[in-house]
Formats: structure tokens, sequence, C-alpha cells
């Protein structure tokens, strides 16, 4: 049994929202998309833990919801939050501002651990609240509160609000969470990063690696673009207490996969200057002392070299018993590529999405199940042709820097874009050699 997670969404309580992530079409599109079990996000903004109190029912004992109004869609909730919290460093002055998944078993337990959190930050401000505490007070005050919720560090190496972050992050995890540092099992890859570069260090081996969407939007192409899938003996194995154990034991006998954006897609993976059209890999940026080599201002430092700078293992290597993991890009991006459509948005890729859908039963289905022939049937031998070679890791990535996302290069034929700026620092040979 299958079971494919994204357990860190946000509602539209959360800045930068759509408006209308809300139960129903996060629902709608999470069965679309192919998810099984998608996170609540948010449990601790007051207005939306009243939205989820009204329209979900636990599913008996699991500790996971089902929607009320939409119970055929087979989706289950898991509640879920993200929180930041604020600290200055004793050591050094430095303020760190990092960001922290938090996964509960029920309702019942957001009310408590909101009640704790409540005495440091405003939980009405934002889905996502600021917190004046530090990372080891947070997970003290939620595992009081409730002995069962998981801590995960969110997104780990993008620049900002990140345990390992360039900008605001430590270099350890013990750095980070102090005394309470036992009691982090997992962390998230975010879109910055994939299993290859965090086995780069071996201080993180002990912890699974777990992989989410941090979606704004219930877009197919927001939604469900990175998550963890899970394999059940039983149906009844579907449960919070059973997902929550496969992370904290690291076990890849159930915890099988995670699902990663190619982190080369996002848009700090090299370092670089946005403004100069600068994109610098980790060697020659570190040779240039992090300097722009037009204007001499600071780089903004990529995760590639924030890895590199905690790195004792080449490139390449993997720990022994590590889960898999498959690099994919959401389906609707890859028929705008075909297509050259200019959105994803565009009525042309929902028609082609669409019927692919409508065969198949879901995206994941189309992305990580249906054969060529099957696909060619559908969309013709050339979409047919790119599913599949996104699918097997044969396309290539003109890295992202300092705000500007990657380049996706289906086919031999196509030459990437120009960047703005007066020079195209991403088209050095070194970008096709990783």
């Amino acid at each position: 049994m299958r079971v494919i997670a994204d357990l860190h969404v946000h509602s539209r309580y959360s800045r930068a929202t759509s408006k209308r992530m809300d139960v129903e079409h996060i629902t709608r599109f999470a069965a679309i998309k192919g998810l099984k079990v998608v996170g609540t996000g948010d449990f601790t903004h007051p207005l939306w833990l009243r939205e989820l109190k009204a329209e979900l029912e636990q599913e008996d004992d699991t500790g996971l919801y089902r929607p009320a109004r939409l119970p055929s869609t087979g989706v289950l909730f898991m509640v879920t939050g993200e929180v930041c919290t604020v600290s200055r460093s004793d050591v050094d002055e430095r303020v760190h501002r990092i960001h922290h998944l938090i996964l509960l078993p029920d309702l019942e337990a957001a009310d408590q651990v909101n009640e704790r959190l409540a005495r440091y930050g405003d939980l009405s401000a934002d889905g996502r609240p600021t917190l004046e505490m530090s990372p080891a007070e947070l997970v003290e005050e939620v595992l009081e509160a409730c002995p069962e919720a998981e801590v995960i560090p969110a997104h780990v190496w993008t620049p900002w609000f990140s345990l390992f972050g360039a900008f605001s992050g430590f270099d350890s995890v013990e750095a980070c969470y102090e005394d309470m540092a036992k009691h982090i099992h997992a962390l998230e890859t975010g879109l910055s990063s994939d299993p290859p570069m965090n086995w780069r260090v071996s201080a993180l081996d002990r912890y699974a690696l777990v992989s989410n969407s941090d979606s704004h939007s219930f877009y197919p192409w927001r939604i469900g673009r990175e998550a963890n899938v899970f394999k059940l003996e039983r149906p009844e194995e579907l449960a919070y207490e059973v997902l929550v154990e496969a992370i904290r034991k690291k076990d890849s006998r159930k915890l099988v996969m995670t699902i990663e954006v190619d982190p080369r897609y996002g848009k700090y993976h090299w370092s670089g200057h946005r403004k100069c059209g600068i994109s610098l890999p980790p060697e020659e940026a570190m040779r240039l002392g992090n300097r722009c080599p037009i204007c001499g201002r600071q780089l903004t430092k990529g995760v590639e070299q924030r890895v590199e700078e905690l790195a004792d293992r080449p490139y390449g290597f993997r720990p022994e018993g590590a889960a898999d993991y498959v690099h994919l890009l959401p389906l609707s991006e890859i028929i705008m590529k075909v297509l050259g459509a200019q959105s994803p948005r565009a009525k042309e890729v929902w028609r082609v999405y669409e019927a692919l859908v409508a065969r198949f039963g879901s995206e994941y289905a189309v992305l990580l199940d249906a054969g060529r022939e099957e696909l060619a049937a559908v969309v013709g031998e050339r979409l047919a042709e790119a599913i599949l070679r996104v699918r097997e890791g044969r396309v290539r990535v003109v890295p992202g820097y300092d705000g500007v996302y990657g380049q996706l290069i289906l086919f031999g034929d196509e030459a990437p874009e120009k960047p703005e700026g007066p020079r195209r620092g991403q088209m050095s040979l070194m970008d096709f050699m990783r």
C-alpha cells in the first residue's frame, strides 16, 4: 500500500498564500495530485483551527482526519504547522531565525500546544507565527504539552530561516537545539536540497530525511511538488503513530522514498548576484572570496556552497540503509515547457493535464507509473518522452541563484533563457557538468 504524504502546507491565514487555501481546495487538489495524507498547516492560527474543527472528522482512532464534506476523495489530514523562532546566540550575538515543522496526533493537542506557544508571540498575526524563544525552548514546550508531537527542522538549507541557513543558521543540530537535540529525529530537505546533498554531511546520518511542498497554493504545481512515500503492509497501519514512528526510527522499510524537486531548479542553489547576472558554483565563488566579479559586492551564498562548507564526504556517497529518492517536477510545468506555454495556468496546459489525470487517476500515477506507450496514446510521443526523461533523471537544469529559478532543459535543442543583467553568468561550461 503506497501512501504519498505532503505534511507541510499553509492555509490562507499565512502571508503570501492563496485566499482559497481552505479545506475544500486542499482536499480536491490533493486528490488530483495523488496525495493520500496532507498536513493541515497553520494549526497555531485560532481562526484556521476553528475551521479545521468544523470541517474535519476524526478517522476512527488513527490520529488522522477526513474532510467532512468530501470523504469520498480518500484524502486524510494530519495536524501540522510551521513556526519561526527568533533568538540571540549567547556565543556570537547572532540573531537566529529558524523555521520548524510540528506534527501533532489530534486537534485537542493543538489546543494544548497553542496555549503554551501563545506566551511567546501573537498566534493570530500569521499562520506561521514568529515566537520569541529559542529552538530548544520550542521543543521543550511542545513536548511538555504533547509528548506524542514531533518537531522537525524545516527546509534546513535555505539561506534564510533554516537550521543550516547561510544567514541565520547554525553549523550543527546540537548547536541549534542544545539539550533538546536528542528529540530531533528528522530533517526536512526542502526545495533547496535533496538526499545526496545531505548525505555529504556524516553528522546527519542519524536523521531521517523528509520532504514536503511548503505549499502556499492548492494548484498542482505547488501542493505535493515534494512529498514522502510510505509503504504500509495493511490499510489499518495508516495512522499518525505509524507514520511518525517510521520517521522517528528512520525506518526505510516504511518511509521508502522522498519525492524531490531537483535542487538546481531552486532559486538559491548556486551562489550569485542577480543584478549582475552572475551565477557561480561553490569552488568559483570561494575562489573569488564570495565577491561579484563585476561589481565587487557580496554574493548571495547558494545552498550548494553552504553544503560544501559543512561536508566531510564527496558527492555521490550514500549511507547504508538510506531511503531512496526521485527527482520529479510538477506535471503542469513539464507540459508547459513542451507546449511552449507561458504559464502552468494556461488553458492549453490544463487541457492536457486533465486528459492525463482522467486517464491515469492522478498526477503521481502519470509521473511515477504510466508507461511510454500509454502516455503517448494520450498526449503524443514528445510529451511522453519528456515525462519519462524527468522520471529517469535525463534532463539538464541550469542552476538557480540569488532569487532566480533554475531553468529546465528537457531536450538538447533548447537554449536557456538569458537572465537579466549585463553578463550571462549562468552560461559557463560548469552549468552542464553537474
